[in-house]
């Protein structure tokens, strides 16, 4: 009478011997963006070289909507089997708990943890003729010209959206304007032409602008340099001291995945991150590998917990909503 319970409710029924066993078919792992967005590329990255280490494909299926969350939302009330991955990142299991009023569900409890992949941190820019040169210089002019000034985002809720607001909030200029696009390319494009004076993208998508000098890079709002912009220094270095906007990837499993599963997949993730092919093609794509005292479940597990709480503060007291 219970397994027909159970499997009425679509959850899976393991012998130790199939747990072993796994995987015995293709995996497929749920990215909640559009194909060809920086979490797609990073996420096939990955893929690819676990692929090879569990001697099965790992499919990639691209599912978007509600910023992230419908595809993720599929992992998360799916067979806990382990051929339904979801390589998430900061927009499914943080954001999204505090920009919708009725989020599709509860990111600390509804997942196991695999392991925390990379971090992708934004990338402060701004119009060439703002009269700035470094991050002291930029937050002393901002705040004394707050009311003159707009930054832009690739939409309300966006990364770019929040790493702006984390940033103004830290340094007291909340009395700049948002000027929100409908993707990251036209808020480029406005920057360029001078039409708002800064915003803070994913350091990937501003790269060939700063090489070709048509915007002003500022700082890393992170802790650390990237990888792929070494010689430009961090927020952190600059004085803003433990800063720290960055968005990030994990891996992440249905709730009740059994043991035996999960140590499998974490296995094959770690191995996939301590690959060197696989280091610098993250590293070209704005993402650097995490260290390897970060990559446990349980440390993934209490990093979401965190980043949930940090962000449900700046998210409440700015009174963000998706658009």
């Amino acid at each position: 009478m219970r397994k027909i319970m159970l499997a009425a409710l679509g959850i899976a029924l393991f012998s130790p011997a199939q747990a072993q066993d796994w995987p015995s078919k293709p995996i497929t792992m749920m990215v909640s963006f559009t194909a060809g967005s920086s979490i797609d590329v990073a996420g096939r990255i990955i893929a690819a070289r676990m692929a090879e280490i569990l001697g099965h494909s790992i499919v990639i299926e691209n599912v978007g909507g509600a910023g992230g969350m419908v595809g993720a939302a599929r992992v998360a009330k799916g067979a806990p089997d382990g051929y339904q991955i979801l390589f998430g990142n900061s927009a499914t299991q943080t954001y999204s708990q505090s920009l919708y009023k009725t989020p599709l569900y509860n990111a600390a409890t509804e997942f196991a943890p695999v392991a925390l992949v990379a971090e992708t941190p934004p990338v402060l820019i701004a119009r060439n003729d703002l009269p700035v040169t470094n991050l002291k210089d930029f937050i002393a002019y901002t705040k004394a010209n707050q009311g003159k000034l707009h930054y832009g985002s690739a939409g309300g809720g966006s990364a770019s959206h929040l790493a702006c607001v984390l940033l103004n909030a830290t340094i007291g200029a909340n009395g700049v304007t948002h000027v929100p696009y409908r993707g990251g390319p036209q808020a480029m494009a406005d920057l360029i032409g001078g039409r708002i004076d800064y915003w803070c993208p994913l350091a990937a998508s501003a790269v060939p602008q700063i090489e070709g000098k048509t915007v002003k890079a500022i700082a890393m709002m992170s802790k650390q340099r990237l990888g792929l912009l070494p010689t430009l220094p961090s927020a952190h270095e600059q004085g803003l001291a433990n800063f720290d906007a960055s968005s990030w990837y994990g891996i992440f499993a249905a709730k009740g995945t059994p043991a035996p599963i999960l140590r499998k997949l974490h296995a094959a993730t770690v191995a996939a991150l301590d690959t060197p092919s696989v280091q610098k093609q993250m590293t070209d794509v704005g993402a650097d590998v995490v260290a390897a005292n970060r990559r446990s479940p349980e440390y993934l597990q209490t990093f979401v917990e965190k980043d949930i709480k940090m962000w449900a503060e700046i998210i409440k007291k700015a009174g963000i909503t998706p658009e």
